[in-house]
């Protein structure tokens, strides 16, 4: 069976998950071809997994400090490009395109009528879940940026909705945990902030991987800057006791699984990054800030502590016979699905609290 996957290259998320699903799928017997779109083919980078993959422009979301910037997203927007691409990728020998929130795929596959399945956080955002109020132009944009004739949501929680867990790499393991270590990643903020925020907190050894890393930043023994690689980011994960990053659903959801201690900022101006915070703090599972400062962090780091952990299932090993019995039924098997929630309902229970206990140790010792 010959599936077509597109996926959102803006964030690296969409790119995760489509990683942890590759190997599920062909061992299942699927054939895969990949489209990527939202950034240029040199920025991708540890790309090995999906072969002779094509890249097409898209749409990119630009930002500025912190913020999305709607301005600068639609000035550099190529639409002549994109209805170009749309037009020339043949989707008709496919059996079914799979889109992770990828425009062209999937408008490829609605014009020439051919099975199109969303599968991505995205798509769960067609539910009542915990969100925050939506302009006109985003509500727009969430319906037609990538439609489906079905599609999977993806969530921390089902929230009473027809949802999937996070499709997460499920060899992350807790390794030798350092116990002032914290990565952070913030891609969306200037690097002269994140220095400043950082240099006075010398009491922990921070990971910061940003996409502009240039080695001519600050340099000092607590502050370890890292571009963007996909073996050593997840070595700096599963060492960290703790995660600072922006409210993104792929990495918050490694870190929950990783029981890590969380804080993120919400990408200003961007509801979907709002609404995983709320939803964050209504699970009780993250510290969340609106503005990010030395006296917040260390605030986060020495006081805060989670109520609850949650622990997921291996969604991509379940995903394809699920989406088997979809194309076979015409209906996705909610048994199965409601199965894969078992670990979340039954793992809400306090975290541990080793940072803060092995950091005042270290005060008290000094």
């Amino acid at each position: 069976m010959r599936v077509l996957y597109g996926v959102q290259g803006t964030g690296n998320g969409h790119v995760s998950r489509a990683r942890a699903l590759v190997k599920p799928l062909q061992q299942a017997g699927f054939e895969l071809d990949f489209v990527f779109s939202g950034r240029a083919r040199d920025q991708f980078f540890a790309m090995e997994a999906f072969g002779d993959f094509r890249c097409f422009q898209g749409l990119t979301l630009h930002t500025h400090a912190g913020r999305l910037s709607s301005w600068q997203t639609a000035r550099h927007a190529n639409l002549r490009q994109l209805f170009s691409d749309i037009r020339q990728l043949d989707t008709r020998g496919y059996d079914v395109v799979l889109t992770d929130f990828e425009p062209v795929t999937a408008w490829a596959a609605r014009q020439q009528q051919t099975l199109c399945i969303g599968l991505g956080h995205q798509y769960a955002f067609g539910y009542d879940i915990p969100k925050v109020p939506f302009g006109l132009i985003q509500q727009l944009l969430f319906k037609y940026f990538a439609p489906a004739n079905d599609s999977l949501g993806l969530h921390w929680h089902h929230f009473d909705a027809p949802l999937l867990p996070p499709l997460l790499h499920l060899n992350l393991r807790p390794a030798e945990v350092c116990s002032n270590q914290v990565l952070v990643y913030l891609p969306f903020e200037n690097i002269a902030d994140i220095q400043r925020w950082l240099l006075p907190l010398t009491r922990y050894q921070f990971v910061i991987v940003h996409p502009q890393v240039t080695g001519a930043e600050a340099s000092a023994p607590h502050l370890h800057w890292r571009k963007p690689d996909l073996q050593r980011f997840a070595e700096a994960l599963q060492q960290a006791q703790a995660v600072l990053s922006n409210a993104g659903f792929e990495l918050i959801s490694e870190a929950l699984q990783l029981k890590k201690r969380i804080l993120v900022k919400a990408l200003q101006g961007q509801p979907e990054q709002a609404s995983n915070a709320k939803a964050l703090q209504q699970l009780q599972v993250a510290d969340v800030c609106r503005e990010l400062s030395t006296e917040r962090i260390e605030h986060w780091l020495w006081h805060y502590q989670p109520a609850n952990h949650l622990q997921f299932a291996d969604v991509a090993a379940a995903f394809p016979e699920l989406l088997r019995q979809r194309l076979a039924l015409g209906c996705w098997p909610k048994a199965a699905i409601q199965a894969l929630w078992q670990p979340v309902l039954s793992s809400r229970q306090p975290c541990c609290s080793s940072l803060v206990t092995a950091l005042m140790h270290s005060s008290k010792r000094s």
